[in-house]
């Protein structure tokens, strides 16, 4: 059984802890929506909430992070409900986690701890268990002395074991250390591989188009829309950790790559957002990045804002106009008609317009491929080409490669055709013609 209280506190108690490391504070989201998501995060593993509640905390304790009489009230909850884990939705010092413990007589798990969890349970891929266990051991190097409260044990040994009267803890970081640089090194192997890949689609070259959004925005669904794929979709958050990327053809005939990655989640730990670095360098680097939004959540913007805090931690600029992020707003089929309108009209008074879709129903993926295709083909060019009649092979990679505008033909055969193509394909374009023998006009 697992016990979840959600934190709130006043303005006059918002010193450390009360901002996000993006300087706005942590109010966007109500009580009341936290608690929800805290809820949900704990039944991701599969844990049984015997009760979830709000707690007010006007001034943190350093020792036990909440007042006397609140640590006695939850211990009585904790007692009469034979609870075994307390999940707090806040960050939690190793000192306070010891005393809640010991007040307690439970185990006692922070935010960034459950998440953790979460991570831990949904990697599947080499990579993402080398990240998570990375975080995970970066998590517990500091609190190492909850997990040995008998530091007056003293062990001998020789050699990398430490001399006589090193302390048990003192080994046990070491060796956390030890396996921390050795993750570290299979993961800058991870990224020199997905370098190379990365390298080998520029030369294609295809453009990267990343799919971001708050855990449970309905991306992954989008994505197995898009691709035909059979990407795990679930309504539960972090349902996808490891990124998935499929070629797909947009209505130009202009190919990308569609990338889906992990979610983002509101006071995502930063040392989660280090260790999934290298994965999301795929979204440092994509072409155009598809923030999707569950525009039926009553806190959508508060999700949004956190998207965008995440991807200015990674040096995306959000807050230009001509930024190359474009808003997805799914779940509209979850909308009345009523608050659909109010999103139609709203999204018109934005720049770069959203595109309102539902990805389960697949409404409006038409109109987002496009809208996509509009957003990449900036630079496409329009060229006019004057074909002979055997010029088949051509035609054909014309209609492979770009979007043939229009098309005649001559009483001799010739062929005329108008032509859209994307400015990185027409170095390959002129190869094509070159070997055809024909010249641009």
């Amino acid at each position: 059984m697992v016990l979840v209280p959600v934190l709130t506190r006043s303005r006059a108690g918002a010193g450390e802890g009360g901002e996000s490391r993006r300087g706005k504070s942590v109010s966007a989201h109500s009580p009341e929506d936290r608690l929800a998501e805290a809820t949900g995060l704990a039944q991701a593993i599969d844990l049984d909430v015997a009760e979830a509640l709000i707690v007010p905390v006007p001034t943190p304790r350093p020792a036990t992070l909440f007042g006397t009489g609140k640590v006695a009230e939850i211990g009585d909850l904790v007692k009469q409900q034979s609870v075994e884990l307390v999940i707090i939705d806040h960050a939690v010092t190793p000192v306070q986690q010891r005393n809640l413990e010991r007040a307690w007589n439970a185990k006692v798990l922070d935010r960034t701890g459950l998440i953790l969890e979460i991570f831990g349970r949904r990697a599947r891929t080499r990579e993402g268990r080398l990240q998570v266990e990375l975080a995970h051991l970066s998590y517990q190097k500091g609190r190492l002395v909850r997990a040995w409260t008998h530091l007056e044990r003293q062990r001998g040994g020789r050699g990398f074991l430490g001399g006589p009267g090193e302390a048990q803890i003192e080994l046990d970081r070491r060796m956390l250390e030890e396996r921390i640089q050795s993750i570290k090194v299979d993961l800058e192997g991870v990224v020199r591989t997905r370098d190379l890949h990365r390298k080998g689609r520029r030369k294609v070259p295809y453009p990267i188009v990343a799919i971001v959004g708050y855990t449970n925005a309905g991306k992954s669904t989008l994505f197995n829309r898009i691709t035909g794929a059979d990407v795990l979709a679930m309504d539960q958050v972090f349902a996808t950790l490891d990124p998935t990327m499929r070629e797909v053809r947009l209505p130009s005939g202009r190919r990308i790559i569609l990338s889906d990655t992990v979610g983002f989640i509101s006071d995502l730990p930063t040392l989660l957002v280090a260790a999934f670095r290298a994965t999301l360098e795929e979204v440092i680097g994509a072409d155009l990045v598809l923030h999707v939004r569950d525009i039926a959540h009553p806190h959508s913007e508060a999700q949004a804002e956190d998207v965008e805090g995440v991807l200015s931690d990674l040096g995306i600029d959000v807050g230009k106009a001509d930024s190359h992020i474009l808003e997805v707003w799914n779940k509209i089929d979850l909308l009345s008609p009523v608050t659909r309108k109010e999103a139609q009209a709203q999204a018109r008074f934005r720049e770069p317009r959203p595109v309102l879709i539902s990805a389960e129903k697949g409404t409006g993926i038409d109109a987002l491929l496009k809208a996509i295709d509009a957003s990449l083909g900036g630079a496409d060019e329009i060229l006019t080409l004057q074909l002979p009649a055997s010029s088949g092979r051509l035609i054909n990679w014309l209609y492979e490669n770009a979007d043939v505008i229009e098309r005649s033909e001559s009483e001799s055969g010739e062929i005329t055709a108008r032509v859209r193509i994307a400015s990185e394909k027409k170095p390959r374009l002129l190869h094509q013609l070159r070997g055809a023998g024909i010249e641009l006009p």
